[in-house]
């Protein structure tokens, strides 16, 4: 049988991992709220408002570019040295670069070296928050019983929901209490200032948690059968060379469930204050309320996955419901009406879960034990890019060109398409054997599902 984890341990693993990955996403989209809110002023006060909201939605895309470049990194030591070091990195990294948005000056004080400075710490946000996602699915899945292995998959996925919701509040809180001025003279920054609060939890995990046992078991093999138990010198080589279809369909799983998620979270508030003419504290608390619902849906719908016997089947419906809703959604959301809003925004987030609430496990069951972090990783973030990184700047430029939000509904839809297509040629690997290595084999001693 399979080594269980005690449940009390679970528990404190599980609360681990998803408020460090609450704080880690926290700091990642307040960006993504600043962006859409006051970055463009602060940063490119000489051009026009709508080509300052496009610079300030293009440097919240350059921490996605940096993303695979985290992904890499972090897949290639995770699978060699273990799936915490990077994990715990990430965050430090994360964390200092963060509080360094928070103390940047503004154009007005040091000119164009503001914006210059301001994508090398976006840069920089982007290296952390790719090198950690893998080692926070992996610490979960990793270690948790093979029966639940969805529902803990599901758990990390919370941590970008909190922190979005968390990141919401705090801009809430902020409009509401300062004034106009003084929110985009210093008030915005304050989010960012608590960057450094990643760093303690960085020492936290190093300190207190232990590695995955499928990564312990792998590391416990002696020198001479390294090989045959799969822990191999490149991990990304292996990955790449033999795994390259699972990353093309991993990626392409995630087109949809990125981009959906930062038009949501990020998009609507530069279309509903700009556009339909809301007013800010009404769309970020819409998109908070909302958006809050992922966290009892998420891990809904991963344990759905458990009792299913399948990862893919639900990840196909949401694919399909969400090409749907992408027309009706803008509709509710162009009358103003913050119930009507405030509905649209409640079915997208509930769609969007069916996928994302699964997603961590389907990955994990992609991969063999000894490149999972590398192949895992990089199917993930390169999506970012293309897809999370770019949508808020795609779906302003497809407003900007036609006036209209049907643009932005068909660029839905065409991401869905890329999503389905993926998904549906993916081979299901319902609670596969997570020891087993790319091989074909497990390391002498490894506990084997039952």
């Amino acid at each position: 049988m399979e080594q269980q984890v005690p449940a009390t341990r679970m528990g404190r693993l599980a609360a681990a991992a998803v408020f460090a990955t609450t704080l880690e996403w926290f700091d990642f989209l307040i960006y993504a709220t600043a962006a859409a809110l006051v970055l463009g002023p602060r940063f490119f006060p000489s051009v026009s408002p709508v080509a300052g909201t496009l610079a300030s939605f293009a440097t919240f895309a350059v921490g996605f570019v940096a993303r695979p470049l985290g992904g890499i990194i972090a897949g290639h030591f995770g699978d060699r040295v273990g799936r915490k070091p990077p994990l715990v990195i990430a965050m430090l990294v994360m964390g200092l670069a963060t509080f360094a948005v928070g103390v940047l000056p503004g154009y007005a004080t040091i000119g164009v070296w503001a914006p210059i400075l301001l994508v090398v710490a976006r840069l920089v946000q982007g290296l952390g928050v790719g090198a950690q996602w893998g080692g926070a699915a992996l610490l979960l899945t990793e270690h948790a019983p093979v029966e639940r292995r969805g529902f803990y998959g599901s758990l990390v996925q919370t941590g970008a929901i909190f922190g979005a919701v968390a990141g919401n509040l705090f801009f809430l809180i902020l409009a509401s209490v300062l004034t106009d001025e003084q929110f985009t003279s210093w008030g915005w920054r304050i989010p960012f200032l608590t960057g450094l609060v990643l760093v303690v939890i960085g020492i936290y995990v190093q300190l207190k948690i232990e590695d995955t046992p499928v990564f312990r078991q792998l590391q416990r093999e002696s020198a001479s059968s390294r090989r045959d138990a799969g822990l191999t010198k490149a991990p990304l080589r292996v990955a790449v060379r033999g795994h390259w279809r699972q990353i093309l369909q991993a990626a392409g799983a995630f087109f949809l469930v990125n981009a959906t998620f930062y038009i949501l979270i990020s998009g609507m508030l530069d279309y509903a204050t700009k556009r339909v003419g809301m007013s800010r504290t009404s769309i970020l608390l819409c998109v908070m309320v909302a958006g809050a619902t992922q966290v009892v849906t998420m891990p809904l719908f991963g344990a759905l996955t458990d009792r299913m016997g399948n990862r893919k089947r639900l990840y196909l419906i949401g694919t399909v419901l969400m090409a749907l809703f992408a027309f009706p959604m803008f509709w509710l959301v162009d009358t103003g009406s913050v119930p009507l809003v405030l509905l649209a925004l409640l079915i997208g987030f509930t769609i969007h879960a069916t996928m994302y609430g699964p997603q961590a496990t389907l990955y994990v069951e992609m991969f063999p034990a000894d490149v999972r972090y590398s192949g895992a990783s990089l199917g993930y973030q390169f999506a970012s890019v293309f897809a999370g990184g770019l949508a808020p700047f795609i779906m302003a430029a497809l407003l900007a060109a036609t006036g209209a939000s049907w643009s932005v509904s068909l660029y839905i839809v065409a991401t869905a398409v890329v999503t389905f297509v993926a998904v549906a040629t993916i081979d299901e690997r319902f609670r596969r054997d997570l020891y087993e290595t790319s091989t074909g084999g497990t390391p002498s001693g490894a506990h084997l599902p039952g």
